[in-house]
């Protein structure tokens, strides 16, 4: 086994405890007490802390800052404060410490924090600081080292699970995803007036602008991932974990004992004690794993990562060889394939890379560029091509990045607009440009892209701040929480247009009789807040229940969307009742307003719906409760009213044949016509009327009358083609019927039966009738439309007889001369095809009724002369058809004179 130590009089000591135990601070107070020091921080964060914190003592002059995206070199600094991997060791000092030294066992930076641990010296004193995990191998590796062991402060307990609504201030929610972290930020806000958030991915601006959000208690809770659990001093009472699975950019996997308790750590400051706990939907800790966060006893650290530190650069081959030598002692173990070794190997599977890479220098170059740290976290072929033309620019004749091509790169980033995430990927990208710009050599006027690259990357901090302020911060209601902290009583009050304000913060606004709370406004304000809300509130709908009880039928409406309106808000809606004429009634008021007030308005909408469809649909309803009716007369208004004021006369055949009328005339009186397709009242078809059916057919039917409105015939359209969205039912809410494309409304139809009546009787062929253009235009369609409309009515039809054609004896000499004897003509040589083309004209008729079934009938008196000379037509009518029928038959077994086989025929006839 080998020891490890670059200055033998150099005396190195490890304080190791856990958080919240003065370890930086201890550190800081002793390279203050030498004349030379450095600290190595693992995060650019922490770094710029603790520099800021020795500028104060020390003066700028005299600190240095050194991080691979920012330095800030005076002339002749004393004192180094760096990443860890930034660190320029070559440099004596008299001070040496390296912050968090437990991350030697990280499997992506581990190496070099085992590099420092074991190089790294002060010409005076090195300091490890970092967890009491690291006791074992610090003994086995530096065997002179002594150890420190330092208690915490304060004590640390565990609280159990809380639910979001129920943690208390001063808390912070670990989470290990942005998308977890945003998503609980979100109802954060809601319920607890906004939260900070801070995160690994944040620039080191907006992650301290979240802080100092915090610090100041601007807000009380903060969402955060693991990275609050280096450094970050901050008034923490109450750490609460949403998650312990995080990926750690090889694997998805669950967080080991010790990791929980570098973040619950950070709860308690100095001696004030903390508490640690469960959210959401995680389960409680067990209490083996409590135990060991309480008393900090963990699994000590067994293995550190290592990798070969004397690196060979003759070749390619041999740098690769060279990262993977095997490490010298035991304890260490050679880091698994890192980014930068993953670069390196893509970059070199370009040929016109490898080429370039022919000697030391060129080769320290590549290896240089490959370690390039890739903020964007994308996938390695993406930041491997970019990192291969950076060493193509760098290895080339010029040996530096053109201006041109850094100053697109930048001014790609120099964009402030977009969602959090969007601001999030290019304030990573900016990051790749600032760690560039810091390389000596690689750029022209560096100190100007340095100013550049370094003022687009606080653009976009600022921004991101700003965003997740907006976003995840209700200033109002932060406000309005701390002005009632310590008081029993908010004071509340309503203005003219219905606002709510408590303390004078606007808390939401009554409508109709319905608070809506301002979506800004907490989910779940605290009691004295929601106290003076309800009684406010509660109050001013008991005021407005009064009111619309007592107000007159003028000041309610009741739109085509079934909706009813007071005082231009929206307070109830129609929905489907017993029947169709008698919907329900949904109040649209807060669950707060109970009892008689609540009763007194239901009893009022309904008086108001009732009386405004009396009026509406008054022909309806005076059938509806019309007691003179009985017998078939009364069935039959029962029918009507049921489908909404009509019905189909072919639905009704049996009832109406066995009507008298006397009965028929009774139901006339009230409106109803008898018609040749439908039983309808016209008064109902009426714009007015006709909507008010089609809305309450559409609630009946469980639909959005609003919706199927719009698409409806608009007033004073007859005909129209009909939409794929709307049921025939709908239609014939509207007192329209559905035939094929089209809807026709009934009183067109009854209309067209008069043109069809005139029709057969202006011929001789019985009940046969043509189209004409008076039906057509009447019915505002087209010939085909009109067919499918006859058809839907009832009506057949059959192809009109053609008279047969004559040849002139002109036609016969006309006849092909050249055709030879016994050669036969197609249907191309007579144009027999283009004749058959035409259209062929057809005859309608009315298709014979199903025969009605016989029932036994007692008759007590004959029937009248009017009865008899009705039968006699009907029978005349019958024998017409009849006769019609026979000439039919016998046309039928003729051949069409028009047919292309019958000019065949013909020609074939006259070449004999």
């Amino acid at each position: 086994m080998s020891s490890f130590s670059s200055h033998a009089s150099s005396p190195v000591t490890a304080v190791l405890g856990p958080t919240n135990t003065g370890k930086t601070h201890l550190a800081i107070e002793r390279m203050l007490g030498y004349e030379t020091g450095m600290i190595g921080f693992p995060l650019r964060l922490l770094a710029r802390e603790v520099y800021d914190r020795v500028v104060k003592l020390k003066g700028a002059g005299q600190v240095a800052l050194i991080t691979g995206e920012e330095k800030i070199l005076p002339p002749d600094p004393a004192y180094y404060i760096c990443t860890v991997e930034a660190m320029p060791i070559s440099k004596s000092v008299d001070f040496m410490a390296i912050d968090e030294i437990q991350l030697a066992a990280d499997a992506e930076r581990g190496h070099i924090f085992t590099d420092r641990l074991l190089h790294a010296r002060g010409n005076q004193e090195t300091m490890l600081l970092g967890a009491a995990t690291m006791v074992p191998m610090i003994k086995q590796l530096l065997p002179k080292a002594h150890i420190i062991s330092r208690p915490r402060l304060s004590t640390l307990s565990y609280a159990g699970s809380k639910k979001l609504s129920r943690l208390p201030r001063r808390t912070a929610i670990t989470s290990f995803s942005v998308d977890s972290v945003y998503a609980i930020a979100e109802i954060v806000r809601q319920q607890k007036g906004g939260a900070a958030v801070v995160m690994g991915a944040l620039s080191p601006r907006t992650r301290n602008a979240q802080v100092d959000m915090y610090q100041s208690g601007e807000v009380d809770f903060m969402v955060a991932t693991d990275a609050i659990g280096m450094g970050l001093n901050m008034d923490v009472d109450h750490v609460a974990f949403a998650q312990t699975r995080k990926f750690d950019g090889r694997n998805h996997r669950e967080l080991v004992a010790a990791e929980l308790a570098q973040v619950a750590g950070r709860a308690g400051r100095h001696i004030a004690d903390g508490t640690f706990g469960v959210t959401g939907e995680m389960p409680a800790f067990d209490e083996t794993l409590v135990e060991q966060i309480e008393n900090n006893t963990f699994e000590p650290i067994r293995r550190l990562m290592w990798r070969n530190p004397n690196l060979d650069f003759s070749s390619v081959e041999a740098l690769k060889i060279s990262l993977e030598a095997p490490p010298p002692t035991r304890g260490l173990i050679r880091v698994p394939i890192t980014i930068d070794m993953q670069s390196l190997n893509m970059m070199t599977s370009d040929p016109s890379i490898k080429d370039r890479a022919e000697d030391e220098n060129s080769i320290r170059l590549l290896w240089e560029v490959a370690q390039i740290p890739d903020f964007r976290k994308t996938i390695i072929g993406e930041h491997a091509s970019i990192l291969g033309d950076i060493f193509l620019f760098l290895s080339g004749d010029q040996a530096i990045l053109p201006a041109n091509w850094i100053e697109e790169r930048i001014a790609r980033c120099d964009r402030t607009d977009g969602d959090l995430d969007t601001l999030g990927s290019r304030l990573a990208h900016i990051r790749t440009w600032t760690y560039v710009t810091q390389k000596n050599g690689w750029v022209e006027n560096q100190r100007q892209w340095q100013a550049q690259a370094r003022q687009v990357e606080d653009k976009l901090s600022d921004a991101l701040h700003q965003g997740l302020m907006k976003q995840f911060v209700d200033t109002r209601s932060s406000i309005l929480l701390k002005r009632l902290q310590g008081r029993d009583e908010a004071e509340a009050e309503i203005d003219a247009v219905g606002d709510v304000h408590v303390e004078g913060e606007y808390a939401g606004r009554i409508e109709g009789l319905h608070f809506t709370k301002d979506n800004r406004m907490t989910n779940s304000p605290p009691r004295t807040v929601r106290a003076a809300i309800e009684k406010v509130v509660g109050q001013e709908l008991r005021n407005r229940a009064s009111e619309l009880a007592a107000c007159p039928d003028d000041e309610l409406k009741l739109t085509e969307q079934g909706e009813i309106f007071w005082h231009q808000s929206c307070i109830a809606k129609l929905v489907a009742g017993r029947d169709l004429l008698s919907p329900d009634i949904k109040l649209l008021a807060d669950e707060s307003l109970v009892g008689a007030p609540r009763n007194q308005i239901e009893a009022r909408l309904a008086a108001f719906v009732r009386h405004y469809l009396d009026k509406l649909l008054e022909p309806l309803i005076t059938m509806k409760n019309e007691e003179s009716l009985n017998g078939l007369a009364r069935g039959l208004a029962f029918q009507i009213v049921e489908h909404g004021g009509h019905i189909p006369r072919a639905n009704i055949a049996e009832t109406l044949s066995d009507m008298d009328q006397t009965a028929r005339a009774g139901l006339r009186k009230l409106g109803l016509r008898f018609g040749t397709y439908d039983i309808f009242m016209p008064a109902l078809l009426k714009p007015g009327p006709a909507r008010g059916l089609a809305m309450l057919w559409s609630y009946f039917n469980k639909r959005k009358p609003g919706e199927d409105l719009a698409l409806a015939p608009g007033p004073g359209l007859t005909s129209c083609m009909r939409e794929s969205d709307l049921p025939d039912g709908f239609y014939r809410s509207l007192g329209f019927r559905v035939y094929g494309k089209r809807a026709i409304r009934l009183d067109m139809l009854e209309r067209l039966a008069d043109l069809i009546r005139k029709a057969i009787e202006g011929n001789d062929k019985g009940n046969e009738f043509e189209i004409t253009a008076d039906m057509v235009s009447l019915m505002g369609c087209s010939r085909d439309e009109m067919a499918d409309i006859l058809r839907g009515l009832g009506y057949g039809s059959k192809p009109k007889p053609q008279e047969e054609p004559q040849l002139s004896k002109e036609d016969t000499n006309n006849q092909p001369a050249n055709n030879k004897e016994g050669e036969e003509f197609t249907l191309e040589d007579t144009g027999a095809e283009e004749h058959s083309a035409q259209t062929v004209a057809h005859l309608w008729y009315p298709k014979k009724r199903p025969t009605r079934k016989t029932k036994p009938v007692h008759k007590t008196q004959s029937k009248k002369p009017a009865d008899k000379k009705a039968a006699h037509q009907t029978a005349k009518r019958r024998h017409k058809s009849t006769s019609n029928k026979t000439s039919n038959k016998n046309y039928e077994k003729k051949i069409d004179p028009n047919s292309p086989f019958a000019v065949l025929q013909s020609l074939k006839d006259n070449n004999k």
